[in-house]
């Protein structure tokens, strides 16, 4: 029988080019699943053009710990050309960090708010709230500007939201020692309060009865979180403001808690 082994060589030439490409694509569903996977990214900015805190740093450290221990990576900058459209689309959550003044100029302005409106989050923290007086949108956005504060003393937190994921951890009345923050106007009725502080419970609070002082909101069209703690280095070595801090990152970056 006559056998025509230059075919047969194609044809097997053929079937190692076939089981070579099968591979090469396994590889790339492999390469397209890790990056599918890959943990989400936030960016901390604490830029200051009034007050420095001197907890600054220690934020720092803390919240790219609790970043290296949920699954998400942890960038941080003071340098405002950070904010264009394209860095902020590498991010989930931006937190601003003990920010004070005013430290977006117009351009960088438009470009988080884009942010915002594409489904980003926003966490703030403390001093988040004197920050960038003169821009409207950002006032919404966290929720309330301060105003004024006594010396750093105890004080009781109650929850008021026992449900979420930054409070559900804490127990009905939270004691602990911060700079609390009075102010200009409660954001009740605009956000969802979590917790409030019982005025009684500490020296010179200026606010009454209703004195919001964590909460969250769904704002054109991002997730804005915010809590008046975190004014001291002490703040971010604590167990349970750790997980506080980190239960508002996930809920502004709308992924779940890890276990």
């Amino acid at each position: 029988m006559w056998i025509n082994y230059k075919m047969l060589w194609i044809l097997f030439g053929l079937i190692i080019c076939c089981l070579l490409a099968s591979c090469a694509i396994d590889v790339e569903h492999e390469q397209l699943a890790s990056v599918t996977a890959s943990p989400s990214r936030i960016l901390i900015f604490s830029k200051t053009a009034g007050f420095r805190h001197g907890s600054i740093e220690s934020g720092i450290t803390a919240i790219k710990k609790l970043g290296d221990h949920n699954d998400f990576l942890v960038d941080a900058t003071e340098d405002s050309d950070t904010f264009t459209d394209n860095n902020l689309t590498r991010y989930k959550v931006v937190v601003f960090l003990n920010t004070t003044g005013n430290i977006l100029n117009d351009q960088q302005q438009i470009a988080f708010e884009k942010f915002i409106k594409s489904g980003g989050g926003y966490v703030g923290i403390h001093a988040a709230s004197d920050t960038e007086y003169d821009w409207p949108w950002y006032g919404k956005l966290v929720g309330a500007y301060f105003k004024s504060h006594p010396a750093i003393q105890d004080a009781s937190i109650v929850v008021t939201d026992p449900k979420h994921i930054s409070t559900k951890h804490l127990p009905k009345r939270w004691q602990r020692r911060d700079e609390w923050y009075d102010y200009r106007k409660s954001p009740r009725g605009n956000v969802h309060v979590l917790a409030t502080l019982d005025e009684s419970s500490y020296k010179n609070g200026s606010m009454g009865d209703d004195h919001p002082i964590v909460w969250c909101h769904k704002y054109d069209g991002g997730r804005a979180w915010y809590t008046g703690g975190g004014h001291t280095k002490q703040s971010y070595v604590e167990e349970m403001f750790l997980k506080h801090l980190l239960g508002g990152i996930q809920w502004a970056a709308d992924i779940r808690q890890s276990s």
